[in-house]
Formats: C-alpha cells, sequence, structure tokens
C-alpha cells in the first residue's frame, strides 16, 4: 500500500518519490526484497528473561506459527543500540502483568532475509557515526548533530523509510492480521502495517519529533506532552509549508514507557534511598556504559575521582557494561589503581540477578562490574541494578525517562537532549551536564547533599500518583482497546 506519496494527507513531490522507489530499488538488490515471501515463524521460550517477563521469542520455522492469538501480544523491535530493547522489555513487562504473552519480533534477527541485512547495514552506519561523533569535534557538530537533530526530521525522510519497510512484509506472514502489535522501533512498525495488520501501536522513542518515527496507519504512542504537541502538528518536519496534522485517533500521550517491576516498586525503593542517606550508608551510583565505550574518557574521570571515597566506604558503583567487555578492558588499563577494589560479574546473569536483589537490603561497598555477552542479560542487569543504586549516571538516552534519580551526561546525538530536558523539568534527573566541569561539580553535590536525594524521590513518588510512569501499561491496552473497535 503507498504510503510514501502522501503522509497525513500531506503531498510529496515526484522528486522525492522518484528519490525514494530509487533507494528502495538499491535497497532491494544489495540486501534481497522479501514482499513475495512467505516465511514462517515458531514461538519458543527466552531463556534469559522468559520466566521474569513471560517472553517467548519468534524464531524462523518450517512450519506455520502456532499461538493463542487472544492471549498474545507481539513486540516488534530491531537491536539498534540498547534503548529500543529496553522499551520493548517494558512493553513486555507491561503486558505479562496484565495475563498476556508477548511475542519478541526483532527484524534484526532472522539472519538471510532482506529485513535484517538492511537493518544490520543502518545499524553499522549509525554505529559508525556515533563512534566517530564522540572523537572528532567538528563532526559531531556540523554533521552528526544536524543529522540527528534535524535531518531524520525531515519528512522526505519517512517518504523514504515507507519504501524501504515494504521490503520486509515476507516476515509477517504468519502474524493474524488482527493480533495486537506494539513497534518500538518505526521500522517494525511501518512493515506490519504494509503487511496488513489492524492493530498496530507505534510506540515512538523520543522526545524531539522526527519524521523518521511516522508510521502512518498505526497508533503512535509519546511519552511527553510536548512530543505530543509537536507531533501532532509534525513539527518543523518540511521548512517550506505548514503541514496537515495528525488526526485525533493517530497520536495518543502516554507517560512514559517503564518496565511493571520498576514501577510497583517505587515507593519502596525510593525509601530505601533515603533509609540509606539517614544511616550514612555510601552513596551507590550505577554507571551505564553502552555501545563501543564513545564517553569512555568521561566514565574514567568519574571513576576516578570516586575511587578515594570508594575506598573509605562512603560510596559503591555498580557498572554495567552491556556486552562490550573490550571497553571495561580499556578502563582497568588506564585506571591501575582499581585493583583490590573491583569485583567483577561477566556472563553469569543468574549471579548478576541474585547480586541485585540482594542489594535492595544489604550493604554493598567496592566497585562490581557486570557485563554479558546476552543482550537480554546485558539490557535487563541495568533494570534490576537501578533499583538498588541511589544514581544512575547515564546520558539523557531512553534511560532518561526512568524512574530512579538520575545524573544525565553529555548526549550523543542532538535528538537525546529533548531527554535530559524532560528529566529536568519533572526533577526526577538532573540537567544535562555535557562539559567534565560540569558533570564533576554536580558528581561533588550529589556525593555531599542529601537534599538533592530527596527532591528527585520525592518528585518521582509524585510523578507516580500522576500517572506519568504508566506509558508501557497504556501501550498495551491501546493494542488490546484497537482490536476490540
Amino acid at each position: 500500500m503507498d504510503k510514501s506519496s502522501r503522509i497525513f494527507g500531506n503531498e510529496m513531490s515526484r522528486r522525492n518519490i522518484r528519490a525514494a522507489s530509487k533507494n528502495a530499488r538499491k535497497m532491494a538488490r544489495k540486501h534481497g526484497d522479501d514482499r513475495h515471501i512467505a516465511y514462517h515463524l515458531k514461538a519458543v521460550d527466552n531463556s534469559t528473561v522468559g520466566r521474569a517477563l513471560g517472553l517467548k521469542d519468534l524464531k524462523l520455522s518450517d512450519t506455520p506459527l502456532e499461538i493463542d492469538k487472544d492471549k498474545s501480544i507481539v513486540i516488534g523491535n530491531i537491536r539498534m543500540g540498547f534503548g529500543h530493547y529496553r522499551i520493548s522489555m517494558a512493553i513486555a513487562s507491561a503486558a505479562h502483568s496484565m495475563g498476556l504473552t508477548p511475542l519478541w519480533f526483532d527484524l534484526n534477527s532472522f539472519k538471510g532475509t532482506a529485513a535484517t541485512n538492511i537493518i544490520s547495514s543502518q545499524n553499522d552506519l549509525y554505529s559508525l557515526g556515533s563512534r566517530i561523533s564522540q572523537k572528532s569535534r567538528l563532526f559531531n557538530r556540523f554533521v552528526w548533530e544536524p543529522i540527528n537533530s534535524e535531518g531524520f526530521r525531515k519528512l522526505t525522510y519517512n517518504c523514504n523509510d515507507q519504501m524501504v519497510s515494504e521490503l520486509m512484509t515476507g516476515l509477517y506472514n504468519d502474524l493474524p492480521k488482527d493480533i495486537p502489535f506494539a513497534a518500538t522501533h518505526v521500522w517494525p512498525a511501518q512493515a506490519a502495517v504494509h503487511a496488513g495488520l489492524k492493530n498496530v501501536v507505534n510506540v515512538v522513542p523520543d522526545n524531539w519529533p522526527m519524521a523518521l518515527h511516522l508510521a502512518e496507519g498505526s497508533v503512535h504512542t509519546v511519552q511527553t506532552q510536548s512530543a505530543y504537541l509537536g507531533y501532532k502538528v509534525l513539527r518543523g518536519m518540511d521548512k517550506k509549508r505548514i503541514l496537515r496534522p495528525m488526526p485525533e485517533s493517530d497520536i495518543k500521550f502516554t507517560g512514559h514507557y517503564i518496565d511493571h517491576e520498576l514501577v510497583s516498586n517505587i515507593e519502596a525503593d525510593c525509601k530505601r534511598r533515603l533509609d540509606r542517606a539517614a544511616n550514612k550508608e555510601g552513596r551507590r551510583y550505577l554507571l551505564t556504559i553502552g555501545g563501543a565505550g564513545a564517553q569512555q574518557d568521561i566514565f574514567i574521570r568519574m571513576i576516578k575521582a570516586l575511587i578515594p571515597s570508594v575506598k573509605k566506604g562512603r560510596a559503591a558503583l555498580m557498572v554495567n557494561l552491556g556486552d562490550h567487555y573490550s571497553v571495561w578492558e580499556s578502563i582497568k588499563a588506564r585506571l591501575p589503581e582499581l585493583e583490590g577494589i573491583v569485583t567483577e560479574h561477566i556472563d553469569d546473569f543468574a549471579e548478576s540477578a541474585e547480586f541485585a536483589e540482594k542489594a535492595l537490603d544489604e550493604k554493598i561497598s567496592g566497585i562490581h562490574v557486570f557485563c554479558h555477552k546476552d543482550i537480554f542479560a546485558a539490557v535487563y542487569s541495568t533494570n534490576l541494578l537501578m533499583r538498588a543504586c541511589d544514581y544512575l549516571v547515564t546520558k539523557p538516552s531512553e534511560l532518561a525517562y526512568y524512574p530512579v534519580p538520575k545524573l544525565m551526561i553529555k548526549r550523543v546525538g542532538g535528538h537525546e537532549a529533548w531527554g535530559a530536558i524532560r528529566a529536568a523539568e519533572i526533577g526526577d534527573g538532573t540537567f544535562e551536564c555535557r562539559t567534565l566541569r560540569d558533570i564533576m561539580g554536580m558528581l561533588r553535590v550529589l556525593q555531599r547533599d542529601d537534599s538533592v536525594l530527596r527532591f528527585m524521590c520525592e518528585n518521582i513518588i509524585n510523578a507516580k500518583a500522576a500517572g506519568m510512569y504508566d506509558g508501557a501499561y497504556k501501550v498495551v491496552e491501546l493494542a488490546l482497546q484497537k482490536k476490540a473497535d
């Protein structure tokens, strides 16, 4: 179905359509075209978080898919960094708590298909750009920031993506047309609509409106009020004309996409933080170092600054490296003073989960480092550990929306700036600390002043009462409601 020539009633130029068609043909020649291939799928238990989230993975099969469609929800996603997986886990957690079986549908996991070939190639390009942006200020200022904040914002970008996503529809062959489908990346959402699915919810991740995230034919959900208005009027997506707005039925504000395990324990976890402060226990910091360690220098300086406090029992660090152990090897080589105060938790998710559970109510000391080759363990370890930390130290990515006190460090990509703004305005995180001096100054305050911790915890509890962290539940409700309608 044509989703490129008109986008929410806004005509695209013939030039844009020809360019998009040319690019789609190029992608098909290079990576394949699955529109006329009928793939079969099977649902298998996820070995890592399957028990916790009731999750089943969809894999290629020789026989048609067998599921109970009335008690299932498909979660379409891709692995591109950790953010989209993290949102998917939040949706899965909410769905599981509501009695549904979440089916994990990762378009980047089906080797040999056009979908995986295309996504992998685009992911490689994005990762390369992200790494270069952290090494070259000129590239970051004049190329990477403009692409992420303005390039992906253009309506012409959506025109192009819509044609490419049509090449991925063969993987949807076994999915019932009326099954609830929540996509945490736009490509699975677009492909689902092209494949004829009727109950598609497009779970938009960013707080900065970009045409990149549009999938007409689905219900778009956003986490913030500002994103709602921005997407409603397609803000800034065409510099030369006033665009027709999105219909009311196509855009919904839900609140932040947060896991059931975190939302349901907000009050208890905040009380633990305040009790630790009152008892003069060491401040706990959770550092998330994702990707290829693009911000490695910042984290090294922070760890170095905190080592004296760690040795005196005034601070404890939990460092999640995701699935990049090589980053930790580099950090150790540059910080020989780490010797004797580090405990490594490597590729043993059960042990990591046990540590996180005990850390809720037991004292911890030193520096604990976590790294898992399994992507689910790498992502979900942060979810488990953040309940036991006092402050999460992260760039303003998807983690900026989580109900935990946060120190926001320098962003990667212009679109992330609005995540830090959101956290600062709600009061559950700092503003974006872009320079090392800003970071160190804020870290000193967080380490010494209990009033900031109290301030953030109070704001988190107030935000929960206002329903600000209920986004994952509402996404599931929308998918079910759309099916009922």
